[in-house]
């Protein structure tokens, strides 16, 4: 698989994210990666600020999440509330 892109280390080592990759990874200004060791490479991705609705269209991306209306997502964060508060 060719890279998306390329970078150069500054004499600060710092790097900067080629537009390529900061479209794909969803980052702007501000934005903190996450740099990873997998297998002998380095995976970079955005730290821990992902919605349901991206885990979603990473596992299932042919489909699309289904809206929820404010009243159902209520309703749902009451019934998981009261099943993990019961008492057994």
């Amino acid at each position: 698989m060719p890279p998306i892109a390329r970078s150069k280390l500054t004499a600060q080592s710092q790097v900067s994210v080629p537009a390529a990759v900061r479209r794909r990874l969803g980052v702007g200004p501000g934005a903190v990666l996450e740099w990873e060791e997998q297998g002998g490479a380095i995976v970079v991705r955005r730290a821990g600020r992902y919605s349901s609705e991206d885990l979603h269209r990473t596992l299932f991306p042919k489909q699309a999440p289904k809206p929820k209306t404010i009243e159902q997502i209520k309703e749902g964060r009451r019934r998981y509330t009261r099943k993990r508060h019961a008492r057994r």
